[in-house]
């Protein structure tokens, strides 16, 4: 298209620029600071050594936010699919049941057709658009026999469950779909996250590394402190527990030995107390599936048996002592008593986060086993690992 701007003459100003030495200075201007933004950043724009601690610990965090979502979806997939496949099954027995009252049907067609009966209106039958629009023509019906009659409410039954069925079974369908949707994009989430902190710990130098380790054995150091604080106050606990029942267990055979009725004084086993037992010999069972897992790696995801991310780890040490944990630590948190930290026991759940999204299993002396994060292995370490304010709560499972 041809402009139809008239040209420039010489000296009109253009918006802005007032005189050539201004556009002269303002093109020189742009030059310098395009110059400035194409340098490579000075080691004053780099973040520093904490920020990207920081960056890396929120960004593992987020991953494992992501994949406890996407185990829900994973487990809500696995859920559908198999109700899916349950209504297919369904639809297809229904569909052959439907073909053969067909069959059947028409097989009282073609002997009305061969007598001279009923021609017309068994035509119009397997004809119709709906059975409905046959059965209203009560001179038919008066024709039928007993036997014809049964057929035919079979097939109408038949033919309205199946679509119904069918109905059901795509809209299954529909919904699964989405789910895996969901799924794939929770998968990406993850990833990213995850290839993100991988990204930053790469361009760390040595010694930046060095620092870092160093920082972490410290923060270890202080962890392990504060388990050993936790272990003696739950020794002294327990010991207060014990004195206090051997004081009952006293005064009770004391009340035994002076009873006129000469009664025994032999005790029995309080309830609390074969409950405590209980639950000791199924925790047992679920610490030495943990144990066992020792040194495999956390995979996002994993439930076993050569990798586990942590509720995963969770969920198979307790299916091992014979009780079903759900498989998030959303749902998880909510599969039992929750006890105060300090009345913690071995075998309980220990939960971390406000988002609630990890969980180790306590072994006792302030100590756990758990799958960490991404990079490293199922391992003991402080319940007070990344501080006691992580801490969220801690469930008794069973």
């Amino acid at each position: 298209m041809a402009s139809h701007r008239k040209s420039r003459t010489p000296g009109t100003r253009v918006t802005g620029i007032r005189t050539p030495a201004l556009a002269t200075a303002a093109l020189t201007s742009v030059a310098l600071l395009s110059q400035t933004a194409d340098a490579a950043p000075s080691d004053d724009d780099r973040p520093s050594l904490e920020e990207v601690e920081k960056k890396v610990d929120d960004l593992y965090r987020q991953a494992e936010s992501a994949t406890e979502k996407y185990n829900a979806v994973k487990e809500k997939t696995t859920k559908q699919s198999k109700r899916v496949d349950t209504l297919l099954d369904d639809v297809a027995k229904r569909t052959q049941t439907l073909n053969e009252a067909r069959e059947e049907l028409g097989s009282f067609a073609a002997a009305q057709y061969r007598t001279g009966a009923g021609v017309p209106d068994t035509a119009t039958f397997l004809l119709a658009d709906s059975p409905q629009d046959f059965f209203d023509r009560d001179q038919l019906m008066d024709r039928m026999t007993g036997r014809q009659k049964a057929a035919v409410d079979d097939y109408v039954t038949q033919q309205s469950e199946t679509m119904e069925k069918r109905k059901e079974a795509t809209e299954s369908l529909a919904t699964l779909t989405e789910s895996q949707d969901d799924l794939k994009t929770a998968k990406a989430t993850v990833q990213k996250k995850l290839s993100t902190a991988r990204e930053l710990m790469s361009k760390l130098t040595a010694e930046e590394k060095a620092r870092l380790a160093a920082a972490e054995e410290k923060k270890q150091e202080e962890a392990a402190r504060k388990a050993t604080e936790l272990a003696r106050q739950q020794a002294e606990q327990q010991e207060a527990e014990e004195e206090a029942r051997q004081q009952r267990q006293a005064e009770s055979d004391s009340s035994g030995t002076s009873d006129s009725s000469g009664a025994s004084g032999s005790t029995s086993t309080t309830p609390s107390t074969s409950a405590d037992s209980s639950y000791a010999a199924k925790a047992e069972k679920a610490l030495a599936f943990a144990r066992a897992q020792i040194g495999k790696p956390y995979v996002w995801g994993a439930t076993g048996p050569g990798s586990y991310d942590c509720s995963g780890l969770t969920q198979g040490a307790w299916k091992a002592a014979g009780v079903s944990l759900p498989r998030t630590t959303y749902d998880q948190v909510e599969a039992g008593t929750t006890v105060a930290v300090s009345q913690a026991q071995p075998g309980d759940l220990v939960f971390f986060y406000d988002d609630i999204t990890h969980v180790g299993v306590y072994i006792g002396n302030g100590m756990m086993i758990h799958a960490p994060k991404p990079g490293t292995y199922v391992r003991e370490e402080s319940v007070f690992y990344d501080g006691e304010s992580s801490i969220h709560s801690v469930v008794r499972p069973a």
